[in-house]
């Protein structure tokens, strides 16, 4: 068995995610000055890698960048699991760092569904009732107002009606009239998430985000809540929420589609 060092696997891995960020490639000069190697040790790392046949070395420019074939292994890999065996380490992540409920529901045909969801609170009281599979209510939960936002709001208003506000999930706060839907729709859309103020349910608070496939025209997909009780989760919380649910959203998008999925989850 080759005598390989910890330290040299290590520093390999670092090359090949500096040249994931950089498509175009890079002088052996500037590797070696991102991650304060000498230029020899640079050198010995990127001849294994170009043996390994993972990165090329062009004859013109003298750059160096990826071959297609750690791409290949990242797409076997997706090709071989559903979508909740790929979201599912995305939302355990997400719900490490907000330290509160996640959950992810995807858009099938003309409803939405819970399928997969990570718990991130540690303190005693949480919100985690069990997990259903049942459609999403659009207009009591933040999933679903962030999906009628996205749609025209003559189509996001007749979805709601069509259904009726009597939802099976509904709060003291819950959406009642035409025209608090379409405040609530315009002021979503403005935001570019969507709040669940008590609206599924007393004591609940949510904030989403719409998931889409960035190879069909950013079609919506999905979404993914952070929720929690609301004496923990007041509105300046949820704000604060934005961006890592925003960064978990990114991840999504950079691997779907991904294959078969099951049904799983109310926020």
């Amino acid at each position: 068995m080759a005598n390989i060092s910890v330290s040299s696997v290590e520093r390999g891995l670092v090359i090949l995610e500096l040249l994931v960020e950089n498509s175009e490639g890079l002088p052996i000069s500037a590797i070696a000055r991102r991650l304060s190697l000498p230029l020899s040790a640079t050198h010995r790392l990127l001849q294994a890698l170009i043996g390994a046949d993972y990165v090329k070395q062009e004859t013109a420019s003298d750059r160096y960048l990826l071959t297609l074939k750690l791409g290949a292994i990242g797409l076997r890999q997706l090709a071989g699991m559903t979508l909740n065996q790929a979201a599912q380490p995305i939302l355990d992540d997400l719900a490490r760092k907000t330290g509160e409920l996640v959950r992810m529901a995807v858009v099938e045909g003309d409803e939405m569904t819970w399928m997969a969801e990570a718990q991130g609170a540690t303190a005693t009281i949480r919100y985690h009732p069990p997990i259903s599979g049942c459609h999403v209510p659009l207009h009591t939960t933040g999933m679903g107002k962030a999906w009628l936002a996205s749609m025209p709001e003559k189509e996001a208003v007749a979805k709601v009606v069509a259904r009726g506000f009597e939802a099976e999930f509904r709060g003291p706060n819950a959406i009642r009239t035409v025209a608090e839907l379409r405040r609530e729709i315009r002021r979503t859309r403005a935001m570019g998430f969507a709040f669940n103020d008590q609206e599924s349910e007393l004591g609940l608070s949510a904030i989403a985000m719409l998931v889409k496939d960035r190879s069909r025209a950013n079609r919506v997909v999905g979404a993914v809540s952070i929720a929690g009780p609301t004496f923990r989760l007041g509105r300046e919380k949820l704000v604060s929420f934005a961006e890592p649910l925003h960064q978990a959203i990114g991840h999504l998008e950079q691997i779907w589609p991904i294959g078969a999925h099951a049904p799983a989850g109310r926020a």
